[in-house]
C-alpha cells in the first residue's frame, strides 16, 4: 500500500501526444475525484499537447527524449531524477509511447503503471497500440474490448493486471467508431483506478505479489 502525506497522491505522468488521458486526470484532481495531484508531465514530445495542458494548469512540464539525452541510459537517469525531485508516488504512463527502463523501474518498484487498449494478454505486446490494436480486435472477430491497467516491467504489457474493464464491440463498429469508445470510457477509468491504489482498494504491492505466485506455480 502507499505511503502517502497529509496532501494525497502525488502523481507523475508520462504522455507523448493529446494527452486527453492527462487532461482526465488533472481534472479529477482539481474536483476532488482523485485526492492528490499531478505533481510533474514528462513527455518526450516537445509540441505535445500534453506540455501544453500541464503548463495551462500550473503543473511542471518537462521535455525528455533522445533529443535531450541522446544516451537512453542518460535519458532514464534523467527521468528518474525528475520524478524523484517532485517526490513523485505513482508514475502514470497516459500515452507514453516509449519504453521505460529499469533504471526508473526499479526506482519506483511497483509503483509504474500504463493503460493498454485491449483486454490483456489479448492484443498485447511490442508493436500493439492505438489503432493496430483495435484492428486486430475487429479483425478477430472479439465480442468484447477493453482497456486494462498495469503494472510495467520490462516486457511490453506484460506485467501485472491492476483492472480491467469490458467494452461490447458492436456488429457495425470500425476502427474510428471502437477507438472513440474505448477512449471515452478510458478517461474515467483511469480516475477509478488512481483512486482506488491511493485508497489500498487496489494494493499494488499485493497485485505484483499474487502475479508472482501465478507466474511460479505454472
Amino acid at each position: 500500500m502507499l505511503n502517502l502525506g497529509r496532501n494525497g497522491i502525488a502523481l507523475g505522468v508520462m504522455a507523448s501526444h493529446g494527452g486527453t488521458n492527462l487532461q482526465a486526470i488533472i481534472d479529477a484532481c482539481e474536483n476532488d475525484r482523485i485526492y492528490g495531484s499531478v505533481s510533474v508531465v514528462i513527455s518526450n514530445n516537445s509540441r505535445s499537447q500534453s506540455i501544453e495542458r500541464a503548463r495551462k494548469s500550473g503543473i511542471s512540464a518537462i521535455h525528455l527524449s533522445s533529443h535531450t539525452h541522446p544516451e537512453p541510459c542518460e535519458l532514464q537517469r534523467a527521468i528518474r531524477q525528475v520524478m524523484k525531485k517532485h517526490d513523485v508516488d505513482l508514475v502514470v504512463l497516459a500515452g507514453y509511447m516509449r519504453k521505460v527502463g529499469l533504471t526508473v523501474l526499479d526506482a519506483f518498484p511497483n509503483r509504474v503503471i500504463n493503460s493498454h487498449p485491449a483486454l490483456l494478454p489479448k492484443h498485447g505486446g511490442k508493436g500493439m497500440y492505438g489503432d493496430y490494436v483495435h484492428s486486430a480486435v475487429l479483425n478477430a472477430g472479439d465480442k468484447e474490448s477493453g482497456i486494462t491497467i498495469h503494472l510495467v516491467d520490462r516486457e511490453y504489457d506484460q506485467g501485472p493486471t491492476v483492472s480491467q474493464v469490458k467494452i461490447p464491440v458492436l456488429s457495425k463498429d470500425t476502427v474510428d467508431s471502437l477507438r472513440s469508445r474505448v477512449q471515452q470510457r478510458e478517461h474515467s477509468f483511469w480516475v477509478e483506478t488512481i483512486e482506488r491504489i491511493r485508497t489500498g482498494d487496489i494494493d499494488l504491492d499485493e497485485t505484483a505479489k499474487d502475479f508472482r505466485r501465478i507466474g511460479n506455480s505454472q
